[in-house]
């Protein structure tokens, strides 16, 4: 049985579609063309992507020669458009993200948004793809193009949050060590959407983040959990990466936490960068994620 908000639940990632559905992005992937107009690309583009076999329907005019005459059954030659875009979601499920004090935790709060992205992705054409790093090892989902590209996402995403959490030795990865691997999947010109705390971000961040940005589009969902914007006034325990552990005492006049500058180092940085509050439902992550991808509404 899934604990609501401690764990990740598949059906209700999948359903998040219908949400998606009811919002249209206030901006499409248009045509080169001048004016107001908004509309997909068409035709079959030129970059070739595979060859399969004839079925009904196929234009013979794409009828590969050499893989037909080779072996005596006619086969096609399938193309992709060269403004054909990938999405790489990136889901941090490490030890600091499985955390949360109200509707959820950070770690549940990242796979809503990715999922949602990911819905938003497919909607407009995009393939879609995964790295997930929490667990023993990262997951990796390859970029698939349609909607049957979230189903394998969304059971990845459920698989690694579970191994996360299932976990009892700390994922010492850093946030730049996470950026170098997807940096290594995505290709060129493809966008790179990472749902994060920023926690343990590593000496090499500002500098992976950089090299990222010149080529693809890197965002960063900044998960937020209320208690970290303004802890009550109190005593805690907290345990370190290194075991070690201590008290903080949080008074009453300490300011709250906004996030604010590290949001516009962010975008110094040149990332797309907004922050996302882990106890807001989906709805609300949506349109923050508008804001993320720039919509006007």
């Amino acid at each position: 049985m899934t604990v609501a908000g401690a764990e990740t639940d598949p059906e209700a990632l999948l359903r998040l579609r219908h949400l998606v559905a009811r919002v249209r992005p206030a901006r499409e992937a248009t045509t080169a063309m001048p004016g107001p107009i908004v509309t997909r690309w068409r035709g079959r583009g030129s970059e070739p992507d595979d060859i399969r076999l004839w079925s009904h329907g196929d234009d013979i005019r794409h009828i590969d020669r050499n893989t037909t005459a080779r072996t005596g059954v006619p086969h096609v030659r399938t193309f992709r458009s060269e403004r054909d875009s990938t999405m790489l979601l990136m889901a941090d499920f490490r030890p600091p993200m499985l955390f949360g004090t109200r509707r959820a935790l950070r770690s549940v709060a990242a796979a809503e948004i990715l999922a949602l992205a990911g819905w938003r992705a497919v909607g407009l054409g995009a393939k879609v793809g995964l790295l997930a790093v929490g667990g023993p090892e990262p997951i990796f989902v390859q970029a698939t193009a349609g909607e049957r590209a979230m189903p394998a996402v969304i059971g990845a995403l459920h698989r690694a949050h579970a191994r996360a959490l299932s976990e009892t030795v700390p994922d010492r990865t850093a946030l730049s060590d996470m950026l170098e691997m997807a940096a290594a999947l995505a290709p060129r010109g493809g966008v790179i959407l990472a749902a994060t705390g920023l926690d343990q971000p590593g000496d090499r961040f500002e500098t992976e983040a950089r090299r990222i940005g010149r080529r693809c589009d890197l965002g960063i969902a900044l998960v937020s959990d209320a208690f970290e914007r303004k802890a009550p006034p109190g005593t805690y325990p907290y345990l370190t990466f290194d075991g070690a552990r201590g008290v903080r005492l949080v008074r009453r006049d300490l300011p709250a936490d906004d996030h604010g500058p590290r949001i516009a180092a962010l975008r110094a940085l040149g990332l797309r960068a907004v922050r996302f509050d882990a106890e807001q439902p989906p709805q609300a992550q949506l349109r923050a994620l508008g804001e993320l991808h720039g919509d006007a509404s």
